[in-house]
């Protein structure tokens, strides 16, 4: 699942960015190495703020400036499912100093949307992967339903009419309840809202029977009683709610559908700036004021190397086209 070198299957192309973005204003890293970077960093978030994207990326935006010894600005530019970022640093100059805070949406979209300004292996080099969070189901607290099976068995009563949240058409909530519904045949009648913040309020309110959400934006409310967390979708447990077992655990083997979040640049970026930006945010995730904070959300901290992100880039972009016709997934 990543994309190691984005253009290996290109290396002309490669070399053509590379040259060209050696000759653009403000290429310090060409003058010699140690000169880059010459000024402050972009961290283009593709979100609005206040959610879980956008605290991890002011977050690392902070926590890599000393390492980089210049200032870097986190900016949010949400819109069209986070196409319009996308497409930003798709486009943008490969000289490092445009930086992407990437997530699953970058592998999902283009097979939701008619058509997309980017390619998600192509048009971009991957840096490092930051964190991964599984997707929760939960219920009111008065649901009848303690464990996955209950929760079925009223589905499967309620003959489709039980409603089942995400956080929108197309989100990885929304596929991750497709492939609920293709192992266990238990329909559901989709809600999808506009973010996971809203529909998680109307599971509290009791106005929503179930939601599949990602993990932190329902953390909170699961340790205050207020929702009631049934499964999680990742293999394994998850650190933060330890008593809250796996979809695996509870029958349906190999069961895995998680958001993954990390750093991408545009293509053709240099290896030496793609290899320095790696070295910066692994300094960061092991400052222990990130990596607590982040744990205590419902991360699974990450790391690793260039290779191993964009492998998992590319393997997310083969898996979601099957998936997303399976949900008849489409844009709003």
């Amino acid at each position: 699942m990543s994309i190691p070198d984005t253009l290996s299957a290109a290396p002309t192309r490669r070399a053509l960015l590379s040259l060209a973005a050696a000759a653009l204003p403000g290429f310090a890293w060409a003058q010699g190495p140690g000169a880059w970077p010459d000024r402050p960093l972009r961290v283009i978030i593709p979100v609005a703020p206040g959610g879980s994207l956008d605290i991890l990326g002011r977050t690392f935006a902070r926590a890599i400036s000393p390492a980089l010894g210049q200032s870097v600005v986190a900016e949010n530019h949400p819109g069209a499912g986070s196409n319009l970022a996308f497409e930003l640093v798709a486009r943008a100059r490969p000289d490092g100093l445009t930086l992407l805070v990437g997530s699953d949406p970058l592998t999902i979209n283009p097979s939701v949307y008619p058509r997309v300004g980017f390619d998600p292996v192509r048009d971009f080099t991957a840096v490092i992967e930051l964190v991964r969070a599984p997707q929760v189901l939960v219920v009111h607290p008065s649901h009848r339903a303690t464990d996955l099976a209950g929760f079925l068995d009223a589905a499967r009563a309620a003959g489709g009419t039980m409603s089942m949240g995400s956080q929108g058409n197309g989100s990885i909530g929304h596929l991750a309840g497709a492939v609920l519904t293709q192992r266990t045949g238990v329909t559901f009648t989709h809600v999808p809202y506009r973010g996971g913040g809203p529909a998680v309020i109307d599971v509290v309110a009791g106005h929503l029977d179930a939601l599949l959400v990602t993990l932190p934006a329902a953390i909170e409310h699961i340790r205050g009683g207020r929702l009631k967390a049934l499964a999680v979708t990742s293999l394994a447990r998850n650190s933060a709610l330890p008593h809250v077992p796996t979809m695996a655990e509870a029958g349906l083997d190999s069961f895995d559908v998680v958001t993954w979040q990390g750093i991408l640049v545009p293509a053709g970026t240099p290896e030496p700036i793609v290899n320095r930006l790696n070295a910066a945010f692994s300094e960061a995730l092991a400052k222990p004021e990130v990596a607590e904070g982040l744990v205590s959300q419902g991360f699974e901290l990450r790391g690793g190397t260039p290779a191993t992100f964009a492998e998992l880039v590319r393997s997310e972009a083969a898996r979601w086209p099957a998936i997303v016709r399976l949900a008849n997934a489409r844009a709003d």
